[in-house]
């Protein structure tokens, strides 16, 4: 995924240098019959094209791009980039900022979008959890599509759940989202989360009854948002557990 972004992304930059090329070229002909204003209008209309498809650095190259060709094309002396009437400044500038300002605000769309549907699948991998708690299912069922919406989530190697950890490892998750590496807090958000190993520790009636081991992808970023997904994901099989710390607790007082 991450690949097919950054090929997307690239190709993006590349369209954002050819098309006003391409576009200022083949309008170039009617440049004598046709307003200049006209022409800017069409170029924003490649910018907006770029941006609404690619990164907010595709968008930046095309509306700059597009200011160049502009004026190396349709405003005169043609075919040098020198503009000496002052209606054709403005207008290069004003194809400039136009096309950075859309630029901007389809980045902001697209983040919008990104986001909506980033929370849009976090509460399915919640509910879908809590149906299959709520339902009865098997403890190791719960557990490995716990497991594997940890790996999508959080964008790791490998998960396994341990019932009783078989070792306190030094990275850890915390109940709040925040990552610790003994005890050194960790920017997981820029750095990724830390160490060959960490856990995220199952909690039923205030008791550790175990955790999951996470073998994180180095240096891929992770958002508090996702952490905290992972901490109520945690919740949710430690809620399989309840049954068994109740009847525990209950034969503890029987017998004192």
């Amino acid at each position: 995924m991450r690949y097919l972004q950054r090929h997307r992304d690239a190709v993006a930059i590349v369209a954002g240098v050819v098309l006003p090329i391409g576009v200022a070229a083949a309008l170039a002909p009617f440049r004598a019959s046709f307003a200049s204003t006209a022409s800017a209008l069409i170029l924003v209309a490649v910018v907006v094209g770029v941006a609404a498809n690619g990164s907010r650095g595709a968008g930046f190259v095309a509306a700059i791009s597009a200011s160049f060709w502009f004026d190396f094309f349709l405003t005169k002396p043609f075919e040098r980039f020198s503009m000496t009437q002052r209606p054709d400044i403005e207008t290069a500038v004003s194809l400039l900022v136009v096309g950075i300002a859309v630029t901007e605000l389809a980045a902001r769309g697209r983040r919008h979008r990104v986001v909506a549907n980033e929370e849009s699948d976090y509460v399915a991998a919640i509910y879908g959890l809590s149906e299959l708690v709520a339902a009865g299912a098997p403890a190791e069922q719960v557990l490995t599509q716990a497991s594997d919406e940890l790996v999508e989530l959080l964008h790791l190697r490998s998960c396994r759940y341990d019932p009783p950890l078989s070792s306190s490892r030094v990275a850890q998750i915390e109940h709040d989202g925040s990552v610790y590496l003994g005890a050194v807090r960790w920017s997981a958000e820029h750095m990724g989360l830390p160490g060959k190993e960490l856990e995220l520790l199952v909690h039923a009636r205030g008791q550790v009854v175990g955790g999951f081991v996470l073998v994180p992808t180095p240096a891929w970023p992770v958002s508090k948002e996702r952490r905290l997904v992972a901490v109520a994901i945690a919740d949710q099989v430690g809620s399989v557990f309840m049954p068994q710390l109740r009847s525990a607790q209950s034969s503890a007082y029987g017998d004192s």
